[in-house]
């Protein structure tokens, strides 16, 4: 195949993939880096033109806009990337082992050689099956399996959390697409359908658990300590209200502060805990779940200002 040829292949299946809504970059010809950018967010000089707003990493340039990619893949046999986050898949990827290598005693004692077999005996254990989904064959001989997450869960990708030779790629992460090749050896489809669901017990193991609730501060502790002396109904409130934004799970937190604050300046427009103690005390909650100072600030005072509007009725 002339290199003409393989760029028109390349181009046709890239274009293939972004019309199902999967976001392709270039990777590096016969390799797995991407061919943009060249640098590291720490290094970028902003005199790459992609750059001259910010830098831009591989993940925000991917797309599915069809004069990009057309453009992309015009003279250069770049291989294919895609962006498995904004892609909306989860891919398990299900390695074999380099020479040498062995797998630990654990997976040994299950018969286990390569990460399929890995894969097979953690859907045994779970007493499920792996259904049959969109599969390529990477170079190497392993599979790539792609999957939908279920709706509103973020996964991120994973290295080693499965077991032996199984890793995913979901957020920050990408696989190298079918149609292009690493050190001359062919990416291709196995099994050409829709990527399925992916089965709940594989979402619950690749689930992270929920962190911790963190920790009031001392400061905290002594403000909420004030509010009861101050009114009991009132303290209750905002205890309550302390207590939701600690435990808040992350991509949550400045929602559940808003709404806290909220709910707080409900108590404060009824006349019977003090503005600045509320706000005081839901400022040191949101810093120590991590908000921004700034942000904190601006969101306490707006949900305040808001159920402040809306008093509540304290029952007698």
């Amino acid at each position: 195949m002339t290199t003409t040829d393989r760029v028109t292949a390349l181009r046709t299946a890239a274009l293939g993939y972004a019309a199902t809504g999967w976001r392709v970059f270039p990777l590096r010809p016969d390799d797995k880096r991407p061919a943009f950018p060249d640098h590291v967010a720490g290094r970028c000089t902003r005199t790459d033109p992609r750059c001259r707003d910010g830098h831009q990493g591989w993940e925000t340039r991917a797309t599915i806009d069809p004069d990009r990619i057309t453009r992309a893949w015009t003279t250069t046999p770049y291989n294919i990337g895609i962006a498995t986050g904004p892609s909306g898949l989860v891919v398990v990827d299900l390695d074999t082992p380099k020479p040498g290598h062995t797998p630990p005693a654990e997976w040994a004692a299950d018969g286990v050689e390569h990460g399929a077999e890995t894969l097979a005996v953690l859907a045994q254990r779970a007493g499920a099956a792996i259904p049959a989904t969109y599969t390529v064959r990477t170079g190497r001989g392993g599979w790539h399996l792609y999957f939908t997450p279920p709706p509103g869960l973020r996964l991120d990708g994973t290295v080693k959390r499965l077991g032996w030779l199984v890793d995913t790629r979901a957020h920050g992460g990408y696989v190298v697409a079918a149609g292009s090749t690493v050190a001359a050896q062919p990416y291709t489809i196995e099994c050409d359908q829709p990527p399925t669901n992916l089965p709940p017990w594989l979402a619950t193991l690749l689930t992270p658990p929920a962190p911790p609730p963190a920790r009031p501060s001392q400061g905290l502790h002594e403000l909420l300590a004030t509010a009861k002396r101050t009114d009991g109904y009132g303290s209750a409130v905002l205890s309550g209200e302390v207590h939701r934004i600690l435990t808040a799970p992350p991509g949550t937190r400045n929602d559940t502060l808003n709404r806290a604050a909220f709910f707080t300046g409900q108590v404060v427009g009824a006349g019977i805990l003090p503005r600045d103690l509320a706000e005081q005390a839901l400022y040191e909650a949101g810093l120590t779940v991590g908000q921004k100072p700034g942000e904190c600030t601006k969101t306490v005072r707006s949900g305040l200002d808001a159920g402040t509007r809306h008093p509540r009725t304290v029952p007698a």
